[in-house]
């Protein structure tokens, strides 16, 4: 069983998405985080996580996500996110 399949199975809100195309890739620095933004082909909802060290550039990339639906508070509006728990470039 490969590990995305493991993760969605103890997981029953994590969603796996294989081969999608990154159209849009903003990464901004908050505290010691970076914080990485990425829009999917034909999906409106931007995908976020987090990591230690600035990472390239991958618009135009096909990747491998898994990640759950949630909701981010910005400027006192509710806003829908996906929040990445694994991204691999496919």
């Amino acid at each position: 069983m490969s590990d995305p399949d493991k993760l969605t199975k103890q997981h029953d809100k994590l969603v796996h998405s294989d081969n999608v195309k990154v159209t849009s890739h903003v990464q901004r620095e908050e505290g010691e985080w970076f914080i990485n933004t990425v829009m999917i082909e034909g999906v409106e909802i931007p995908f976020r996580y987090k990591r230690k060290k600035k990472y390239r550039d991958l618009t135009g990339a096909r990747v491998n996500l898994t990640y759950y639906p949630d909701n981010l508070n910005v400027a006192g509006m509710k806003m829908e996110i996906m929040t990445v728990v694994r991204i691999r470039v496919a």
